[in-house]
């Protein structure tokens, strides 16, 4: 039996990725460049120095990808602010029924503690969770599986007993490199052959997932 869900957050279970991409083309564009969306998919769930590389390769060197990265995040945050948090269809749904079934939630994200507290707050999703571990407190970050043996330990299951819901190739790979099912729910990007291979099942929306807790269909 799942003991334990697993959650990672922005693309999962915060309609964010498309506001991340609105805020890249703003920023590129005022330094006179362009970003593709084909190349954001690029970038979408690989570790900080993995992107780092990335947008080396594509814009030079001197690329200030620090001011880039701080200004989007602003950006999104303002878009926030302004419009609420924007959460992916049937999550308060999910989050309800495992709540009800005492099945322990756990966040598990790249992103760092501070951001992570503020948009669970915004979008009045902490009560709905028992912990979170986020991106500055472990030392390897997605693919590698310490986010989520450490979301474990924090829930007090073993890998066999979570499951992970991820919607990114990174998240993919880390919790299969973990030991523990994982379910994708893509949001951008579809997952490649060789990361499809590693979930358990791809599904459209976290209502799909839903679906399958009420139907103890969700031993994968």
């Amino acid at each position: 039996m799942i003991k334990a869900v697993i959650f990672d957050m922005d693309g999962l279970m915060i309609d964010s990725e498309r506001v991340t991409y609105e805020g890249y083309v703003i920023e590129c564009k005022k330094l006179g460049l362009v970003m593709e969306e084909s190349f954001y998919k690029e970038v979408l769930g690989r570790t900080v120095p993995e992107v780092r590389e990335k947008f080396r390769h594509k814009y030079g060197e001197s690329f200030p990808m620090d001011q880039v990265v701080k200004k989007v995040h602003k950006y999104m945050d303002d878009r926030f602010v302004e419009k609420g948090v924007p959460v992916k269809r049937g999550l308060p749904g999910l989050l309800q029924y495992l709540k009800g079934h005492e099945i322990r939630t756990v966040v598990a994200t790249s992103s760092g503690r501070e951001r992570v507290d503020r948009i669970l707050a915004m979008a009045g999703l902490e009560p709905y969770f028992d912990d979170s571990i986020c991106g500055d407190e472990v030392k390897n970050g997605k693919p590698d599986p310490e986010v989520f043996l450490k979301a474990c330990d924090k829930a007090g299951v073993s890998p066999q007993e979570a499951l992970v819901l991820e919607d990114s190739e990174a998240g993919i790979k880390a919790a299969y490199r973990a030991g523990i099912p994982v379910i994708c729910v893509p949001d951008m990007k579809y997952p490649d052959k060789e990361f499809a291979a590693m979930a358990s099942r791809i599904v459209g929306s976290l209502e799909e997932v839903l679906e399958m807790f009420e139907k103890e269909d969700h031993l994968t």
